[in-house]
């Protein structure tokens, strides 16, 4: 047996969307995981409702604490604070599983599909979405924090950032244009001049580099059917990857199947959903190409790991997400070692030049816009004995 008898978490507050989960055996072994978004709500959840279910019993147990977990009598739909508590309880678990037997999560899982999978940057800065629950817009006062400034740059010269981009071995990249002109009609419509300067930065990046760079275009459930069907098709001249989370709810997908019918440009969808039923809903109505998914949001690794089995049931390729946290971004590599249909796996170089290195041990390596396997037993990483001992970090423990 491998009794829990300790559940600990750790927020700070330079970063108050993040929280981690440590969970710890009569083993001598804690496990790490993580979650974002809420995490006040999400560490209420896991020491009021979460620790007593699992303090004294046996960590071995996954698949049934996932079943526990994901089933509540209320807060199960979409990425609930619920959902977001499973998943990273889930990751810890994981976590543990692999430092028992001395082998990486994907090896735990059933083995790698692949050695390496390919990256795309997402062009977001240095502390985007992680100081407050609002998403940074670039106006005409904002200026580059530093060199990976990415989303200043694709607002201002989207070429040169390509060629940046490029020149470190990326040839895919994420921007998001089109969120600045949603407030004015609460994402209702979007006027022909707002259309045609957020497809600027789409062409800037056609005329610097052509075709050597793949774009993706993320729109971040911001819009109508009809405004989105516009985004969409007039997206299309610029031969983009896909279109990601283009209307306001993702899991209407009597709306989103529509819009893939009447457009030609591939839709992705979504790291906003949490359980594999959503992502069920979403392949049954031919809503989406290609799926996403957050491994903090949608139930954790072993709830992943049955999404993208549906989704490799459907021919469809998954892409792991990230921009959150660095701890979701390894157990995601985990997930694309293994799971066959894995297409890319999300990075963001403003994050791993900088803050995420000075909260784990360790990151993936990203060499030449590929991402390498993680080494090591369980995650291969931990988070630095430094965090906990932050001036602004507040610690919550259940168990001894």
């Amino acid at each position: 047996m491998s009794r829990i008898t300790s559940i600990r978490t750790i927020r700070i507050g330079e970063r108050p969307n993040l929280i981690w989960v440590e969970i710890t055996t009569d083993e001598g072994l804690t496990g790490l995981g993580e979650a974002f978004r809420g995490a006040a709500a999400v560490e209420a959840v896991i020491h009021e409702s979460a620790a007593p279910l699992l303090i004294g019993k046996d960590s071995r147990d996954i698949e049934g604490f996932s079943r526990t977990l994901l089933t509540p009598y209320v807060g199960f739909g979409g990425s609930s604070a619920e959902v977001r508590a499973a998943s990273a309880i889930d990751i810890a678990l994981w976590d543990l599983k692999g430092q028992r037997h001395g082998i990486p999560v994907h090896e735990a899982l059933g083995g790698r599909s692949r050695d390496r999978v390919r990256s795309y940057n997402t062009c977001a800065g240095y502390d985007y979405n992680t100081k407050s629950a609002q998403r940074r817009d670039i106006g005409s006062a904002d200026e580059a924090r530093g060199p990976y400034d990415d989303q200043v740059a694709f607002m201002r010269d989207a070429g040169a950032l390509a060629e940046s981009l490029l020149s470190e071995g990326f040839n895919a990249m994420k921007i998001w244009p089109f969120d600045i002109y949603a407030p004015a009609t609460q994402g209702v419509s979007i006027t022909l001049s707002d259309l045609k300067k957020g497809l600027e930065p789409f062409a800037k990046i056609r005329r610097a580099v052509g075709d050597r760079m793949e774009i993706m275009a993320e729109l971040h459930s911001l819009w109508s059917y009809p405004a989105a069907l516009s985004i969409c098709r007039a997206l299309e001249e610029f031969n983009i990857t896909w279109a990601e989370d283009p209307i306001a709810k993702m899991d209407d997908v009597a709306s989103l199947a529509e819009l893939r019918r009447a457009v030609r440009v591939p839709i992705c969808a979504s790291e906003t959903l949490g359980g594999k039923v959503a992502f069920r809903d979403l392949l049954v109505a031919g809503a989406t190409d290609i799926v996403m998914l957050d491994l903090a949001w949608c139930g954790g690794l072993t709830e992943a790991r049955k999404i993208a089995a549906l989704a490799e049931a459907w021919a469809r390729p998954v892409a792991p997400h990230d921009c959150t946290g660095p701890i979701t971004l390894i157990a995601s590599v985990h997930l694309a070692m293994h799971a066959p249909t894995a297409m890319f796996q999300e990075v963001v170089r403003a994050t791993l030049a900088t803050w995420y290195r000075d909260l784990v041990t360790v990151l993936p390596k990203v060499e030449q816009g590929w991402v390498m396997p993680m080494q090591g037993p369980g995650l291969g990483s931990a988070l630095l004995p430094a965090v906990a001992k932050r001036e602004d970090a507040i610690l919550r423990v259940s168990g001894a």
